[in-house]
């Protein structure tokens, strides 16, 4: 940035700086680049400076009337309110546990906040260092505490199974339209499946299932910026066979992990652009029960 203004950037495509991308365009912007949004606001991971508007992030550029927003690559975990997330307990106090969600500070859980009956000191009892919780974000405080709580549908304490661990920033495409491709692992592979909005993905299934999981997340996390991504990994679980393109790569961190106690709830209806569900309208975790195939 020189003299307080930001660098320009050559337009795409014969200069259409204002002219909004088509639907099924899915453009690569850098940050600092000027993005088309004329009659449109800033949203997420963009900044406007005098009038005009900039990508704050590496991401994909969408439209979505009245705000043009980035669609990040990577990034860490920012906690929003309402979002469900995979925590684990790093330190256990008297009254309360400190969990690990990913993001820049650790977030509290007290006792009051979970569905058990538990007197001073009892903590220990009821969840160890090292445990799994899928835990609900209240608020974010102005001090930056992260508020926490186990009550609520789909909550709970995880038991077996196993974690994997992707970019926050595809979970996303790991629900899909309306959940489409969360349903469509679930029902070819009968995993049952919990997905975080900080990345973090808890399946419980066996081992074979299990790694035919682990192989659709490590796709969709590398090749979550192209599109048909849903009808690509239909036919992976149908067939056992990827596309070359697809085939590379260490994919995500997987780890063991203390599956509900208790029955939790799907991602829930959203609708997405492309095949790609909106940030304020994803239930960033649930369940997905296997169905039958058809």
């Amino acid at each position: 940035m020189r003299d307080g203004h930001p660098p320009r950037h050559r337009g795409r495509g014969g200069g259409g700086r204002n002219r909004p991308a088509a639907s099924s365009e899915r453009i690569l912007v850098l940050p600092g680049e000027e993005v088309p949004g004329r009659g449109l606001k800033p949203g997420p991971g963009t900044y406007r400076v005098s009038g005009r508007i900039y990508a704050s992030v590496l991401g994909l550029l969408s439209h979505k009337p009245p705000v043009v927003r980035v669609v990040p690559l990577s990034g860490r975990y920012i906690p929003k309110a309402h979002d469900t997330v995979v925590g684990t307990v790093t330190d256990v106090q008297g009254t309360f546990w400190l969990l690990d969600i990913g993001a820049p500070r650790w977030a509290p859980l007290h006792m009051t906040g979970t569905p058990w009956k538990i007197d001073f000191g009892e903590t220990q009892q009821y969840l160890k260092v090292g445990d799994s919780v899928v835990v609900g974000v209240e608020a974010i405080e102005n001090t930056g505490r992260i508020g926490v709580t186990m009550l609520g549908e789909g909550l709970g304490k995880l038991e077996g199974g196993a974690m994997i661990t992707i970019s926050p920033a595809k979970i996303p495409r790991v629900i899909g339209r309306g959940g489409s491709m969360i349903q469509t692992i679930t029902r070819h592979t009968g995993a049952r499946i919990v997905v975080g909005q900080n990345g973090r993905i808890w399946v419980d299934a066996a081992p074979e299932q299990l790694l035919r999981v682990r192989e659709c997340l490590r796709v969709i996390e590398e090749e979550g910026h192209r599109s048909g991504l849903t009808e690509r990994i239909e036919g992976f679980l149908r067939s056992g066979e990827l596309p070359e393109s697809d085939r590379d790569g260490p994919g995500p961190d997987v780890g063991p992990v203390p599956p509900f106690d208790r029955e939790p709830v799907g991602p829930g209806d959203v609708e997405p652009d492309d095949d790609e569900p909106d940030d304020d309208e994803i239930a960033g975790s649930g369940t997905m029960e296997p169905t039958p195939d058809e």
